[in-house]
């Protein structure tokens, strides 16, 4: 039996759009479908207001040459073009959730935060390879797909400066650096603050401070002190002796995750594991061990 398609609700360029999605960022989202690959995908349509004038064809250009742009944790972007006098982007239709609701208020698993913050980081340094950079990271703006999988939305890449405020009052730049706070220019390093106040929260629930922050085993003692030591050299409050880029970032915490395989442990396994039994326990058990031997090979001589 064949499964009627689904009837879009509007149509943009070639792509029928099915079903109107939670934006989470300025203008409207749909899931769509590209009638002339024959694919799912995402479309944001931007506010009319978004990037006017001269600044539109400078958004549309940087837009185009982020669909050259492919990493596995990085949503790829299609298309970006103009419909009725406003952008659009098409771009991976992804199945998940936020980090901010994968965190659901605790701290995570140590293993698994460190593991989230590498492909990040791997994800940010791609970008700035490419000449793109964040400013607007956040547990809100990580996706988790429903492999596990961090990816980070093509559109703040392409937008250049993270999501700014809108009539809503909209603002996704809570995990800004330092320097950003006070109005000064950003560069890659200020991205490189921003994965490792992301890593901090998902490691102890709390936001660093920007005059410098406590290491997290102060809030988790399962977080060991090489993590420490990354973390906190990452979130420096003066960018000159923060770590530089976000491969190195990516690097170091790589090296945490060795220290973490050599020690056998995620780092955050529970605090009540039974005792191993005692060396007298162990003779008591050896002992009544021996006296059933010996009294089968008696049964069996008899």
């Amino acid at each position: 039996m064949t499964v009627p398609a689904t009837a879009p609700i509007g149509v943009i360029s070639q792509y029928n759009l099915l079903e109107r999605l939670d934006p989470s960022g300025p203008g409207e989202l749909y899931r769509a479908r590209d009638t002339r690959v024959g694919r799912t995908v995402t479309i944001r349509l931007l506010p009319p207001e978004h990037a006017p004038g001269a600044e539109r064809q400078r958004f549309l250009a940087d837009a185009k040459s982020m669909t050259a742009l492919s990493h596995p944790n990085i949503t790829t972007l299609y298309d970006a073009g103009e419909h009725d006098g406003r952008v659009f982007l098409a771009f991976e239709y992804l199945k998940g959730q936020s980090l901010r609701a994968e965190m659901a208020g605790r701290p995570l698993n140590v293993r698994r935060a460190v593991e989230l913050a590498i492909q990040i980081a791997d994800a940010i340094a791609e970008a700035h390879g490419a000449g793109f950079f964040h400013r607007g990271l956040s547990p809100e703006s990580v996706m988790i797909t429903a492999k596990g999988h961090a990816k980070i939305p093509a559109f703040e890449l392409a937008s250049r400066s993270g999501f700014e405020e809108t009539p809503a009052g909209l603002r996704l730049r809570d995990y800004d650096s330092p320097e950003e706070a006070k109005g000064g220019a950003p560069d890659d390093r200020s991205d490189v603050y921003s994965v490792a106040a992301v890593l901090y929260e998902m490691l102890t629930t709390k936001r660093p401070m920007h005059r410098g922050a406590a290491a997290p085993s102060a809030s988790n003692p399962h977080v060991i002190k090489e993590l420490d030591e990354v973390v906190l050299r990452a979130l420096s409050p003066n960018p000159d002796t923060r770590i530089q880029s976000a491969a190195t970032l990516a690097a170091e915490l790589r090296s945490v995750v060795a220290v973490l395989d050599a020690r056998g442990g995620a780092g955050d396994e529970e605090d009540d594991h039974q005792e191993a039994p005692s060396s007298s326990g162990r003779v008591l058990a050896v002992a009544i061990l021996l006296v059933a031997v010996l009294a089968i090979v008696a049964w069996r001589l008899a």
